[in-house]
């Protein structure tokens, strides 16, 4: 799992205070500030909107997800 984000966006705090909580270890990408993580972003998962969850399935395919409500509801209900 990683997640998408910008440094100051409040929805991207409130998810990142989710992982913590959940004492998850996510990788987040800053897709603000690193051109690698925005193109990513865009070109993977379809539009330029953060928070973004990226999952990856057992069969190897990667699922985009996004807003904080949706991120943080499916993080409470897998490891909360």
């Amino acid at each position: 799992m990683k997640i998408y984000h910008f440094k100051q966006c409040p929805f991207c705090v409130k998810t990142r205070r989710t992982v913590r909580r959940l004492g998850l270890n996510i990788e987040t990408r800053d897709a603000r500030n690193d051109p690698r993580w925005n193109q990513e972003l865009i070109n993977e998962g379809g539009k330029y909107q953060v928070p973004c969850l990226r999952l990856v399935k057992e069969d190897g395919s990667k699922e985009w997800m996004y807003g904080s409500n949706n991120i943080i509801q499916y993080l409470d209900k897998r490891f909360g």
